[in-house]
């Protein structure tokens, strides 16, 4: 039976912010907001199994609080050089292999790859995610944020001297200094990443080599406001997470009332 496959990624080890994967975000661990995501997206049918795969033991107890399934990564695949669709195919394996031995008989040919460090995710967004790769039939789809007053046409270089040159071309800024006349730009957010079994295996003919072959060719994405995704890379993100989720929830406290 087809199905999607739901892993939330949550290495242990972080030099920016250490433990964050764990770290309390509006009075909960940080992967329990993703995983809360994965589960709602299940409830909309998109994900049909959800698993963590971390070296951590404390995000693998929260796991299995979630009743989800908590796999150890091996610690090869835990190091700060390791990738991320090595982890991603190890737990699909397991999985796999868990699915042909209790009769279940799931196909997981749609693979949802999930970061354990990002708390805030707009709601929907795995559903869409899932919804464009299933109907589209390309290999992989992320989400993008617009890019706002960071755009790649305000870039600049500076050299040792603090000179300030364009760093493109002839003229600093493009000659553009308001943001409103940006041409549109994204960049990746770390929402979510959505792929086919045969991109994660890397049978996709002709992709090439490299960390990200396993996006496949016909790679797709869907847009996200600037904002919507808090990526947990800071001391300072930690502290952003955590306001707009309290505030979140404050919300939806007085809506209740």
């Amino acid at each position: 039976m087809k199905a999607s496959l739901c892993i939330i990624l949550a290495r242990s080890g972080s030099k920016g912010v250490p433990g964050k994967n764990t770290a309390l975000v509006a009075g909960k661990p940080c992967i329990a907001w993703t995983i809360e995501a994965a589960l709602q997206a299940h409830r909309e049918g998109s994900v049909d199994a959800i698993a963590v795969s971390s070296d951590c033991p404390g995000a693998l107890r929260v796991a299995e609080m979630y009743g989800v399934s908590a796999l150890h990564r091996p610690t090869e695949l835990a190091q700060d050089i390791s990738r991320v669709d090595d982890a991603a195919r190890q737990a699909w394996g397991v999985m796999m292999s868990r699915e042909a031995g209790n009769g279940r008989g799931f196909d997981y040919q749609n693979i949802v790859i999930l970061y354990a460090n990002v708390p805030v995710r707009p709601e929907g967004l795995i559903t869409r995610a899932v919804n464009l790769l299933t109907e589209s039939k390309c290999d992989s789809v992320q989400s993008y944020a617009r890019v706002g007053k960071h755009h790649p046409w305000w870039m600049a270089r500076l050299d040792e001297h603090g000179s300030v040159r364009a760093w493109e071309g002839q003229v600093i800024n493009h000659g553009v200094y308001r943001r409103q006349d940006l041409p549109p730009a994204y960049v990746p957010d770390g929402g979510v990443l959505a792929v086919t079994d045969r991109a994660l295996t890397l049978e996709v003919p002709g992709c090439g080599a490299g960390p990200h072959a396993f996006f496949g060719l016909d790679r797709r994405g869907i847009e996200t406001n600037e904002g919507d995704v808090v990526d947990i890379d800071s001391p300072i993100d930690l502290l952003v997470a955590d306001a707009i989720l309290s505030n979140m929830r404050g919300q939806r406290t007085n809506a209740a009332a």
